[in-house]
């Protein structure tokens, strides 16, 4: 995983990108960590679905941390770039990015490394094709 701080600008390719909205909220305003976690799981695993030209399923995430709220408004940029594949599994750093709501600079929400496996139809591990 990269130093979370070190990189002004996104790393790898944007994968999705989606407006948070107010019924993705906490009781606070801000949007829940979870709901951006499952956003950030789609976008790995489309990146992972194409190297593995197939289904995959996620095992595990790494090293997640944020840096600041996501404000409802905001449109969500996460972007992939695959770290490493395996025999079946692809790991996959993803990034989510906002635009601040004031200088519209960008600002790194979070990272998290996303760790996938390729299955069959029959929900088997099968081999990265």
């Amino acid at each position: 995983m990269t130093d979370i701080d070190a990189s002004p600008l996104p790393q790898g390719k944007l994968a999705l990108q989606t407006v948070a909205m107010p019924r993705d909220t906490n009781a606070s305003g801000d949007i829940f960590g979870g709901w951006l976690m499952s956003q950030m799981d789609l976008a790995g695993g489309i990146a992972a679905g194409e190297i593995a030209s197939g289904r995959v399923a996620t095992v595990a995430i790494e090293g997640m941390v944020f840096l600041t709220p996501v404000h409802v408004g905001a449109v969500v940029s996460c972007y992939t770039d695959v770290q490493e594949v395996g025999r079946s599994s692809i790991r996959v750093l993803v990034e989510v990015w906002i635009n601040s709501k004031t200088s519209l600079e960008p600002l790194k929400v979070t990272e998290g490394e996303f760790i996938f496996v390729a299955i069959d139809d029959n929900g088997r591990t099968r081999s990265v094709a």
